[in-house]
């Protein structure tokens, strides 16, 4: 950096006693910026980073690709060692008799109806309640969250036979409320909420707002739901995905002549023998929905999280 020297003379300094500080020139002050290392500088990934974020996709994508190959084979090929690593001429074939055989129109149309419910009022109540005990403040809130977080630490099989009898005192059984309703909202989906609304909503938006004479549900629709999107979006997503792959409570209270996709699935591994082709068929097609939805929304829902983790 290009200066001159100024002489300047201390307070209480003697006479004659200067000590000379840079004076600095036009554009000096603009490379004191990067003086250090690094600032303001763009990090590129170099060839490591490339090479394991390849790996990464090339296993994370494996399965997928040997369900494919499974699925295009017939059973005898698909159990010989080594194993096949090519597709093969069978794949629609056995598309359209897993479709057949295990009523996979219905079961996906419930499937969709079930995760659909579910993953919207779980993101409904969730945000309220993350609202609730993030900003509001109320009597028990403290213990009321604490009884939220206790109920992650139960396992769900405890509560499965008097759940059981519930829906059947309800007359749900076989139907597809009894699945939705016990499900409509999660203690990690209220927990995550709070979490993110706690750091990324200002006390002073929610001030402003009871100054304007706005109540607490037009705080929520004004101010926190803006705010609020990209942590619902990746909550809509998880919370969809968890429920169409569930498998457990489902194939309880559910029985085969209305299914969702996990139960109908069942159908294919039943007999004697298991033609494995055909279970991979099925696996593929009930893949297919999920993979649909990850690509036609996943640059939104990264969008959001970038945005909002530029905003916070």
């Amino acid at each position: 950096m290009t200066t001159d020297s100024i002489p300047v003379q201390a307070a209480d300094a003697r006479p004659g006693t200067e000590r000379k500080v840079p004076k600095a020139t036009p554009g000096g002050r603009r490379r004191q910026l990067f003086r250090h290392p690094g600032a303001g500088r763009q990090h590129h990934a170099g060839p490591v980073a490339y090479i394991l974020l390849g790996l990464a996709a090339l296993f994370s994508l494996f399965p997928l690709y040997w369900t494919m190959v499974a699925a295009s084979t017939d059973n005898t090929r698909v159990t010989q060692t080594p194993p096949p690593f090519l597709p093969g001429p069978h794949l629609l074939e056995n598309l359209g008799k897993a479709w057949q055989d295990a009523a996979l129109g219905k079961a996906m149309l419930n499937s969709l109806i079930v995760a659909g419910v579910i993953a919207l009022s779980t993101v409904l109540f969730a945000t309220l309640a993350g609202f609730a005990f993030a900003k509001l403040r109320f009597k028990g809130r403290n213990i009321l969250l604490m009884l939220v977080i206790g109920t992650m630490m139960v396992p769900p099989q405890l509560g499965v036979v008097p759940l059981f009898m519930m829906m059947t005192e309800l007359g749900w059984g076989q139907k597809l409320p009894a699945v939705i309703f016990p499900t409509l909202v999660s203690a990690v989906g209220v927990f995550f909420m709070r979490q993110y609304l706690s750091e990324a909503l200002p006390d002073e938006l929610v001030e402003a707002g009871r100054v304007d004479g706005a109540h607490s549900l037009r705080i929520f629709w004004s101010i926190v739901l803006p705010i609020a999107r990209p942590p619902m979006a990746v909550l809509f997503m998880i919370t969809f995905v968890h429920a169409w792959n569930d498998f457990f409570w489902p194939f309880i209270v559910l029985d085969m002549t209305n299914p969702t996709v996990p139960v109908a699935l069942t159908q294919l591994s039943a007999g004697y023998v298991r033609d494995q082709s055909l279970i991979m068929a099925g696996a593929l097609l009930g893949t297919l929905p999920l993979l649909a939805m990850f690509i036609i929304f996943g640059r939104q829902i990264v969008g959001g999280i970038m945005q909002g983790a530029v905003k916070g």
